[in-house]
């Protein structure tokens, strides 16, 4: 009985092994590899020329990119929408107007399998300001919206921070 005892305490092992090793592998895995937008954010901050009427500037983003598939992802369009969220002193918009810079700029146009990136955006925008000399100024901080069109589908993400344009 002895042997029989070996023999069964070698099979209990090996399944032991096993059950150890596909717990693991469970554990282990992501099991549903995925192309993701993590995390964006805009320049915090634009100093309106004094005077300037409708002064153009870019608007610099970024956006956290993570592809976990085992195929390149092609980035093949990116938007941008500009929602005005608070005011401080006088303005010509509203809060809740909304600006679409439509198509804009952006590299990398493709994302390696299994790597991380940050994406680059340039948003042309711009701005009016009365002239500093003695006026009081003004502020608006906006909410960025980006869609990002992908070889796997679109994707919407929201810049963490708000773009602030400071003017006179």
């Amino acid at each position: 009985m002895v042997a029989a005892e070996r023999i069964s305490s070698a099979a209990m092992l090996r399944l032991l092994a096993a059950l150890a090793a596909t717990g693991c592998l469970a554990a282990c895995s992501s099991g549903n590899p995925t192309f993701a937008l993590t995390q964006a954010s805009v320049d915090p901050t634009y100093w309106c020329p004094g005077g300037a009427h409708d002064a153009k500037y870019d608007l610099h983003a970024t956006i956290a990119a993570h592809n976990g598939t085992a195929n390149p992802v092609t980035i093949q369009s990116v938007t941008a929408l500009m929602t005005l969220a608070s005011i401080h002193g006088s303005w010509l918009e509203r809060v809740g107007d909304q600006y679409d810079a439509g198509s804009v700029r952006f590299s990398p146009e493709t994302v390696a399998p299994g790597s991380s990136t940050t994406l680059k955006i340039t948003i042309p925008s711009a701005c009016t300001s009365g002239k500093y000399a003695g006026e009081g100024s003004s502020s608006a901080a906006y909410q960025v919206t980006m869609r990002v069109v992908t070889s796997t589908g679109p994707f919407t993400i929201i810049a963490s921070n708000k773009h602030e344009i400071l003017a006179a």
